[in-house]
């Protein structure tokens, strides 16, 4: 059977699908959990990779799940992702009690790879593959809950903070060639529909703690450390950087304070901070978040508070694989239109498809179908066949052109890949340089 006839018998089945995997994907927005907590999610994972008959491994990075579809052999291994993770958006009509809700859509991601892979069992795709697809659901997108995640750490169950990062470290991906997925996007005024993988920031987050000494504000302030004075001076240093930042290096700050003091009439002793630091390259994302530590080291010195800095491991720069790129969108010009499909630009966000492709060929291509902003209260699906059933499409025939006719694309991408880093040195990085 040649290509466009699997293609054919995938894309059917998805359309007489597409009232269950849109349902799956509105299913999975009702029950929001944060990352590494995603137990639910998992679980429903899980139960239909079972009633599909592909042989899973369940709590890799804690709740991720890995289901290996196999082909005629092993020479190529694709990894298809799935994020798992909601966030914290209490003002968004559909969270829950608890003020979490699906505001980056990852619940599309996720309905998506399982209709894909109820497709691709179903048409019995996997006899025309030369090759194994691997479809994972992954933890912990979104790096949040600094505590909570520094905890998990402390206690050995986890090394790295967000999802793909701890797959990489727990050699879930040591025998992968390449990876994809897809992500929702906004609409734009230009009509597009698909945007090609765009270059994203790397990160680096920050845990920083000011200690003072208290006492009475009013009666003996000069006999106390002021710890949020501190910490104001060190955040108007980092203020004093930005005129010094190059526009090319798309450099990002963004500090909150989460403990200002504990009472009014006692000067603040323990003041915390956390932040990102982002920039497009990793040299510059290392030297300013030296930079920046130096500035909040400059606050408690002014004022004689202690300062404890805490550098985490945020995410690498999203460098996209140019070829691998380049077959999902000529399979979008297929099914969404040339017009519809365009280059996606430079994002000053970040991700943890970031760390994957500094390692191994990876793209991270936008699907514009919903409207108000990511993260917002106002995000919402414009169309949800666009972004469930046509982005199953994409993804499927992609797949599908990797692996089929002796996987000669896969291997191509495969022997070609000149990726920045290997396993060992994007560990130094993160241990070492931070």
């Amino acid at each position: 059977m040649n290509t466009d006839e699997i293609k054919r018998r995938v894309s059917i089945i998805l359309e007489n699908n597409s009232e269950k995997i849109i349902h799956d994907g509105e299913l999975i927005a009702e029950n929001p959990e944060l990352g590494f907590k995603e137990h639910k999610t998992s679980n429903f994972i899980k139960e239909r990779f079972k009633s599909l008959n592909i042989p899973y491994k369940e709590n890799i990075a804690i709740t991720g799940v890995r289901a290996d579809l196999k082909g005629n052999d092993s020479q190529c291994k694709v990894a298809y992702f799935a994020e798992l993770d909601a966030l914290m958006c209490p003002n968004h009509p559909k969270a829950n009690p608890e003020g979490l809700s699906h505001v980056c859509g990852h619940n599309i991601q996720v309905a998506v790879l399982l209709g894909v892979a109820e497709a691709f069992v179903e048409a019995g795709v996997s006899k025309f593959l030369d090759g194994d697809i691997v479809f994972i659901g992954v933890p912990a997108e979104e790096l949040i809950e600094f505590g909570y995640r520094r905890t998990l750490k402390e206690k050995g169950e986890i090394e790295f903070l967000t999802g793909k990062q701890e797959l990489i470290f727990e050699g879930v991906l040591d025998d992968i060639d390449m990876a994809l997925m897809s992500h929702v996007q906004t609409l734009e005024d230009n009509g597009k529909l698909v945007t090609s993988s765009s270059t994203m920031n790397g990160a680096i987050a920050k845990y920083v703690q000011y200690k003072g000494l208290a006492s009475h504000a009013g009666a003996a302030p000069h006999l106390g450390i002021n710890a949020l004075n501190a910490a104001m001076l060190g955040l108007q240093g980092i203020n004093a950087l930005r005129e010094t930042f190059k526009e090319e290096d798309y450099v990002r700050i963004h500090p909150i304070i989460t403990k200002g003091g504990t009472v009014v009439n006692a000067v603040p002793d323990d003041v915390r901070i956390e932040s990102f630091v982002r920039a497009k390259k990793i040299e510059v994302l290392f030297d300013t978040s030296k930079r920046v530590d130096k500035s909040f080291k400059a606050g408690g010195d002014a004022i004689g508070a202690e300062v404890k800095i805490e550098n985490i491991s945020g995410y690498m720069p999203l460098d996209p694989n140019q070829a691998l790129d380049k077959i999902f969108l000529n399979n979008a010009k297929k099914i969404f239109g040339k017009e519809k499909v365009g280059e996606g630009i430079h994002s000053n966000g970040s991700t943890d498809m970031g760390d994957v492709s500094q390692i191994i060929p990876a793209i991270h291509p936008w699907i514009h179908a919903v409207k108000g902003k990511l993260h917002g209260a106002d995000f919402h699906i414009s169309d949800p066949y666009i972004a469930y059933i046509q982005n199953a499409k994409n993804i499927s025939w992609t797949l599908i052109d990797l692996l089929a006719n002796g996987a000669k694309e896969g291997l191509i991408i495969k022997h070609n890949s000149n990726c920045p880093m290997t396993k060992e040195t994007w560990l130094n990085n993160w241990h070492e340089k931070i």
